[in-house]
């Protein structure tokens, strides 16, 4: 079976075929690349010319510095490429068209184009991307974590404290290579001194670790200026760059101190849950062992310790703290290889560094692809349309309560096949390259997917699975780009007339659907839950009625039968369970599963869900006594009473606002302001409510969870109470009997 050349294609991996770069960094006038080979990294330095995209040349006309200005060709608004001798220069000319148009480089009607990272330029310009004929295990991957002591009366170890330290440090990289340094038989900083040989010795091409940017290497680097100590990092000997930065992902906004070590990457397998987490929406927690634990990667032998027992271990047991400390970094690599394998496959194809790739959105990248190949073609670029109103697929609900059996159907990647099968692109792309790029991602995709499922080979298994996903988050990313309003070939219109088809798609299927029988149950907008017709009780039918639905359709619109199920609960729009012929439940919707709701509610939940689901609503009732007895005799666990909460804005900010008026105190934030720990944007509290009341203020009434006493337990009675009876009452229209004796 010949394996399909996928980076063959120019459009999505670039024109320049140099293979087996792992790292790429600015070196004065030039960019040196760094390569590895099987005898060692090796560097080459390539001639960088840094430039600006303007809409007049005449925009540099008073800047004194040697500047050559090109035309680039067709309509877009920036026609005019500014390159420099030198990155210095570049960002001397920034600073003057700032002055000059007083309008920053975000700015939305700034007259020039300037990219912040000189390494994204140089891969702009030349085409080159990282990682061509790498595969994934050749890459050197460590991955490293601290454990800290914390002095006694205080809840966390501060490095800016003189008594707290690191008293253990584990590194393990992808080679097999690992060891653990105890502040039993070292002090700091012959650990840290110790910490720089291993780095420099086994030269990783990856550092990794769980919130290793916020808590790791910030420890580190505190501590290492308190001995005096260079943390010398970098494939050159250089100390780490460290500057604030911030990661928007969905709704989520975290401030983070980045950290750029001179030729290698830095990968947060923190980050990388965040990201996951978007599309799936499945994880308890960001927490390394949740995660560990969800994805089956935990060892059946993994040492636990809680956070307040590390500096008791370390005194009384230091082989276990050893041996927690190293599965933490077993853990780290497991996962960074089960969650970044596909980033690191879409860093051959996008202009951006290994590091940078998980945390560019895909509009963004999708827009990179674009850039690159009009630069190589020396074409004009548009200006960002700006603002515009784009109406959603169609969403609807029809039925609500436990129905079954039902049956699950999709068109598969909607709106990208609507833009394939009727021809539809940007007015502003010129080059005509949106549709030979996507319909080039799905031919790949398609065949990665059938080279998953035929190679006999495991590793191989994986690589084309890793593939075939990362194509898939670029096809349904395409739609998403068109409507973007910052992004240089988006078209808004375009993106209103795909959902309009959309939506006319779907009528169509529901109207076939109704004709044959059929009776939907909700719509989402590629997707239909819906009674089978009579007759129709078995997979086998429904697929066989799916297959026909599907040849209704234009062509280039396929159908596909995605689930069939014993029986769903209908709760409200987008919020459902499902019940499978195996017995397995599936539970969808924030509104059954919000992990912004304390676990014992969530519990509740899921046992009310699973009795509907099998006929025994009638038992309902029974449980929620039973709860609330449980809650009477402090017999909740506290871990299932608190309540996580991840901060939307920096403590300070919140202050200011609640200061002006312009929100409400929240328990989180205040928690945040009374902790010695420095809390930051994204960062995640938790806490209980104490008190007698069911009315209380949780703000003025919440104590973190590490300060609980299961031997005085002083949790809100009430108020636990209370949520819980609201949580009932929601179900009481499901239940069997008209009203439940409970309401």
């Amino acid at each position: 079976m010949d394996a399909p050349r996928f980076e063959e294609s120019t459009l999505l991996f670039g024109r320049d075929r140099s293979e087996r770069i792992v790292a790429a960094e600015l070196a004065g006038r030039f960019i040196r690349l760094f390569y590895r080979t099987p005898d060692g990294v090796y560097f080459h330095d390539d001639p960088f010319h840094p430039f600006i995209i303007l809409t007049n040349a005449h925009l540099l006309s008073g800047f004194p510095r040697p500047t050559t200005i090109r035309t680039l060709a067709g309509s877009g608004e920036f026609r005019h490429l500014a390159l420099f001798n030198d990155w210095r220069t570049c960002l001397d000319a920034r600073d003057y068209l700032v002055r000059t148009t007083s309008k920053t480089p975000s700015a939305a009607a700034a007259p020039y184009l300037f990219f912040s990272d000189p390494i994204h330029q140089h891969l702009l310009l030349t085409g080159k991307t990282l990682f061509k004929q790498i595969e994934f295990p050749e890459i050197r991957r460590l991955a490293l974590d601290i454990e800290t002591w914390c002095a006694p009366g205080f809840e966390f170890s501060n490095p800016l404290r003189e008594e707290d330290r690191i008293i253990s440090v584990a590194v393990l990289d992808s080679e097999g290579y690992e060891e653990v340094l105890s502040g039993h038989n070292l002090d700091e900083p012959a650990m840290l001194e110790r910490l720089n040989r291993i780095l420099q010795e086994r030269d990783p091409d990856v550092i990794e670790g769980h919130n290793i940017f916020r808590f790791d290497l910030e420890y580190l680097r505190i501590r290492a200026a308190r001995h005096g100590i260079r943390l010398a990092w970098g494939r050159d000997g250089s100390e780490p760059r460290v500057h604030p930065s911030r990661f928007t992902v969905a709704e989520r906004i975290v401030d983070y101190p980045r950290w750029n070590v001179y030729g290698r990457h830095i990968i947060d397998t923190y980050f990388l849950l965040l990201v996951y987490d978007v599309g799936n929406r499945d994880l308890e927690s960001y927490g390394l062992k949740a995660a560990a634990r969800h994805f089956g990667l935990a060892r059946p032998n993994r040492v636990y310790l809680e956070g307040s027992a590390i500096a008791r271990t370390f005194l009384e047991d230091p082989q276990a703290l050893a041996d927690y400390n190293l599965d933490d970094v077993r853990e780290t690599l497991a996962l960074s290889r089960l969650l970044s394998y596909p980033y690191f496959l879409q860093t051959r194809m996008f202009p951006y560094s290994y590091q940078n790739c998980p945390i560019r959105g895909n509009a963004t990248k999708i827009n990179a692809l674009f850039l690159r190949e009009y630069l190589h073609r020396e074409t004009a670029i548009p200006r960002p349309s700006g603002d515009g109103e784009l109406e959603g697929g169609y969403n609807n609900l029809f039925v609500t309560g436990v129905v079954g059996p039902v049956a699950h159907c999709d068109v598969a990647s909607l709106y990208p096949s609507i833009l394939l099968a009727y021809r539809l692109q940007p007015d502003r792309e010129r080059l005509g390259l949106f549709l030979p790029l996507l319909d080039e991602l799905r031919t790949f995709r398609l065949r990665a997917k059938k080279m998953a499922r035929e190679t006999p080979d495991p590793h191989l298994r994986d690589y084309y699975q890793a593939l075939q996903q990362a194509f898939k988050v670029l096809i349904n990313s395409f739609y998403g780009y068109l409507g973007t309003t910052i992004h240089n070939f988006a078209d808004m219109a375009l993106a209103a007339e795909v959902t309009l088809r959309g939506r006319e798609i779907i009528q169509r299927m529901l109207d076939w659907l109704a004709a044959q029988g059929a009776r939907p149950v909700e719509v989402d907008t590629d997707g239909i839950y819906f009674i089978p017709p009579a007759g129709v009780t078995a997979l086998g039918k429904a697929a066989e009625l799916i297959g026909e639905l599907s040849t209704t359709l234009p062509a280039g619109i396929d159908v596909e039968m995605d689930g069939w199920y014993r029986a769903m609960f209908s709760y409200k729009m987008k919020n459902y369970a499902l019940l499978d012929d195996a017995g397995r439940m599936t539970i969808k919707g924030s509104g059954l599963k919000s992990r912004g709701t304390e676990k014992y509610l969530r519990d509740f939940t899921s046992e009310v869900v699973r009795l509907l689901l099998h006929g025994e609503g009638d038992r309902i009732d029974a449980v929620y006594q039973e709860y609330l007895q449980r809650l009477r005799d402090h017999a909740i666990p506290i871990d299932r009473l608190e309540k996580t909460e991840t901060l939307n804005e920096s403590p300070a900010s919140y202050q200011q606002k609640v200061q002006q008026g312009k929100r409400l105190p929240a328990a989180a934030f205040e928690l945040a302001l009374q902790s010695e720990r420095d809390y930051q944007a994204g960062d995640q509290i938790s806490y209980y409510v104490t008190g007698h009341a069911k009315g209380v203020a949780a703000y003025e009434n919440c104590r973190p969870v590490g300060s609980y006493d299961p031997t005085k337990p002083d949790e809100n009675v009430e108020y636990y109470k209370k949520k819980l009876r609201l949580l009932h009452r929601k179900f009481i229209p499901f239940l069997p009997a008209e009203k439940s004796l409970f309401e």
